[in-house]
């Protein structure tokens, strides 16, 4: 039995999103993208010339995310 490699999704600050492990991705019309690697960085400014793709671009327009909200306090009684 073959065990499945561990994928995982990372949200880098005024970043890109970095997506690790053998997963397929899809552009917009359903066709599969190439990946020659198993770690790509995808844009969330877009700003890139290479979409999906992050090229640094985030950094030229000055891309900048929010903070998630914090947890609401959870009250017991």
């Amino acid at each position: 039995m073959t065990r499945p490699s561990e994928v995982s999704v990372t949200a880098c600050p005024n970043g890109p999103l970095i997506v690790r492990g053998d997963v397929e991705l899809r552009g917009e019309d359903g066709d599969v993208l190439p990946r020659t690697r198993k770690t790509v960085a995808l844009c969330r400014c877009g700003a890139s010339t290479i979409r999906p793709y992050c090229d640094g671009s985030h950094t030229l327009v000055g891309f900048r995310t929010e903070r998630p909200p914090a947890s609401p306090a959870v009250e017991f009684d």
